[in-house]
């Protein structure tokens, strides 16, 4: 587990400029919102999950996560079919917050073409602290 300023980043994952994360078992990529991106949306009290067989394209909009501070949209990282969305988030949204690795993951999406992957960020890639470095300075104003 990488972690800078605070916040973690497991190692195996993906992650978009979105600050979601993608976990891939197999063809199918789980999606849920890093522990940064859970943070500053601080708790989360809806999330719009997309339903069970929606076709999804990588880069467009999938669902929403609202918090009392913010409104934010939830992203395909990559094309195909959304095979589970997380229905325990309907009932307790903050998950999310409490475990956003885990528990609190999104949505699943068969992938169509997991080469689409390489358009994503790996924390241990050269040049990805330096990124997320500014990233949060570049919300703090």
């Amino acid at each position: 587990m990488l972690q800078i300023g605070g916040y973690n980043f497991p190692e195996e994952l993906y992650y978009d400029d979105h600050h979601q994360y993608a976990r891939v078992e197999g063809d199918v990529v789980t999606v849920g919102l890093s522990h940064y991106a859970q943070a500053a949306a601080r708790e989360i009290n809806f999330v719009g999950l997309p339903r069970k067989g929606r076709k999804v394209e990588q880069g467009k909009p999938i669902g929403s996560v609202e918090s009392g501070k913010w409104v934010g949209r939830l992203y395909a990282p990559v094309s195909g079919e959304v095979t589970a969305a997380n229905q325990a988030l309907e009932d307790d949204p903050t998950l999310i917050n409490e475990d956003p690795y885990g528990e609190g993951w999104v949505v699943k999406i068969r992938a169509a073409d997991l080469a689409q992957l390489s358009a994503l960020r790996r924390c241990t890639e050269a040049g990805f602290s330096e990124w997320f470095l500014a990233e949060v300075q570049k919300n703090k104003g």
